[in-house]
């Protein structure tokens, strides 16, 4: 069965009449209006039935309501609890988390693919430890002197303490373990002492590894007064350094520099072991295959809870929007994900992407993102596509879909702001591989400020979500209002989407260049900066 143009009109017609009805004496704006059509307190469960409202941005986002996206949160929640409170990749909680989706969309008539990929799993089995047994001996304390950086490789390993090319003081520019040639003549069996800066975490421990080092402790740089304690940091899903690794404060590391014959002892109690995780995939039936809108969330959480804002709040969202799209007739086929180990460092998205043939690619005009969309704190968000704000544009087409949300906000006179481009989630690959993308993002350790809380309502000086990454990320953690105005808005730009995506066509063809296509596409895509995050863990 096919709508017609007429249908369509009929559809739209009828629509607008509908939302004109609730007009109390014609004295409600365009906005309130569309606030009370999009956000009743209660619709009719006969209203989305039948695809006419499903089919149309001005219809579809009354038909995703908060009520259940909620429900499949208490789901996943669900899920969690019976699974050792977090539902992280390579875990039982993730497999049911799959479990849950692939059987509520195979239910719902569509085909699903599960795509497996490779990754490390990495848990922590206990406390570090961190000691100087010589000349004299020092305890240092967990998580407060020193931690894990993530993905290390677990250990017992003793050894003499050497620093490795450090630059100390205010203003330092250093690229201590950067280069294999920092650990020239390095002793093996020896404990390297390497300074934050310039390249990765990850770059400087393997560096230490083939040189022959039995560990290594990363110190912070101490160029500023910001970067001088213990972070959040990772090694990176690819480590291949094979040793230990811990991360220390400033102090530490250059009182250490300062003394001969030190001795180190360093203890990682952790799991980290080759697995496998895995991807859903699921597309409607309608709509050109080559002319594809994809959209997709994070299904899995971090290890320390349950993650149901981050990321049940935009996978719930997703599998509720793939629910009201399976009546709907789209021209262009809604294809939608949800990516594993994202906590892990986008493993699932970017191997996602790089299987992908350069025709494949180039039959995705665009990615839309949703990694956190019920903030309890929430600000609404929307990926900078344009580079307005933070100086840094998405590839061409990135700037149409910023202005489609913004269309969307606008509309019902709601206060948004433009979010950096910061690779800290699923969009990272896309981004690389020249395909518009745009999104939205409710906030996550950022902390408000008095303008926002003006703007958007809620607590300035508090974090937008305060359980980021924590155990306290449960069921309560989650904001009704934001998942229904995030939610709508989802709806509104895959609606609008799914039947033109003219206005991402026209940049990417006023942005093509006469020079020969390189791959699928000729595009003028911006370098990018280099990520400093994976989630919440720094990465240099």
């Amino acid at each position: 069965m096919k709508i017609s143009t007429a249908s369509h009109t009929l559809a739209l017609g009828s629509l607008l009449f509908a939302i004109t009805a609730q007009a109390d004496s014609g004295h409600k704006s365009t906005a309130d209006l569309l606030n009370d059509f999009w956000s009743p307190d209660h619709i009719s469960r006969f209203e989305c039935r039948f695809g006419i409202l499903n089919s149309t941005p001005f219809g579809l986002p009354r038909c995703m309501q908060a009520e259940n996206i909620k429900y499949h949160l208490d789901m996943l929640y669900g899920i969690a609890q019976a699974n050792d409170g977090n539902r992280a990749a390579g875990l039982a909680g993730y497999q049911a988390s799959i479990d849950y989706v692939k059987s509520t969309l195979e239910s719902a008539g569509y085909d699903v693919t599960v795509q497996p990929f490779p990754f490390n799993a990495f848990y922590p089995s206990g406390d570090g430890v961190l000691q100087a047994t010589a000349p004299t001996p020092m305890e240092y304390v967990w998580e407060e002197d020193f931690t894990y950086l993530s993905q290390t490789e677990p250990g017992d390993v003793t050894g003499m303490a050497v620093p490795v090319d450090v630059q100390l003081g205010a203003g330092n520019t250093s690229t201590s373990g950067c280069e294999p040639e920092d650990f020239a003549d390095f002793p093996a069996g020896a404990i390297a002492v390497v300074q934050r800066g310039a390249c990765s975490f990850g770059q400087k421990a393997s560096n230490a590894g083939a040189a022959g080092a039995a560990g290594v402790v990363i110190f912070n740089q101490g160029d500023t007064d910001d970067r001088k304690g213990v972070i959040s940091a990772t090694l990176g899903d690819d480590y291949a350094g094979g040793i230990p690794a811990l991360f220390t404060t400033y102090d530490i590391g250059a009182a250490w520099v300062a003394q001969s014959e030190l001795e180190l002892r360093l203890v990682a109690d952790v799991v980290r072991e080759q697995t496998e995780t895995f991807n859903v995939i699921a597309q409607t039936k309608r709509g050109d295959p080559d002319n594809v809108v994809m959209t997709g969330a994070h299904l899995d959480s971090v290890f320390e809870g349950a993650g149901i804002n981050d990321n049940g709040s935009g996978s719930a969202g997703l599998l509720e929007l793939a629910l009201q799209m399976k009546r709907a007739y789209p021209k262009n086929k809604v294809r939608f994900a949800w990516w594993g180990a994202e906590e892990a460092g986008l493993v699932g998205s970017t191997y996602y992407v790089n299987s992908l043939s350069d025709e494949e690619k180039a039959k995705i005009k665009v990615y839309l993102n949703y990694d956190m969309i019920g903030s309890p704190n929430f600000g609404n968000f929307i990926y900078d596509g344009d580079g307005s704000d933070f100086d840094l544009a998405g590839p061409p087409g990135s700037a149409a879909t910023e202005a489609l949300f913004e269309k969307y906000f606008n509309l019902r006179e709601i206060a948004f702001e433009g979010t950096e481009i910061s690779f800290r989630s699923d969009y990272a690959q896309f981004f690389e591989d020249g395909i518009a993308f745009g999104g939205l993002f409710t906030g996550a350790e950022g902390i408000k400020t008095e303008e926002q809380a003006a703007k958007f309502g809620g607590e300035a000086g508090v974090a937008y979500d305060p359980c980021y990454h924590s155990a306290c990320d449960d069921i309560t953690n989650v904001d009704d209002l934001a998942l229904e105005i995030n939610g709508d808005a989802a709806a509104f730009v895959t609606s609008w989407l799914s039947l033109s995506t003219k206005v991402i066509d026209d940049e990417i063809a006023a942005a093509e260049t006469p020079e020969p296509a390189i791959g699928a596409r000729s595009l003028q895509v911006q370098q990018k900066k280099e990520p400093t995050h994976w989630g919440d863990k720094w990465v240099r």
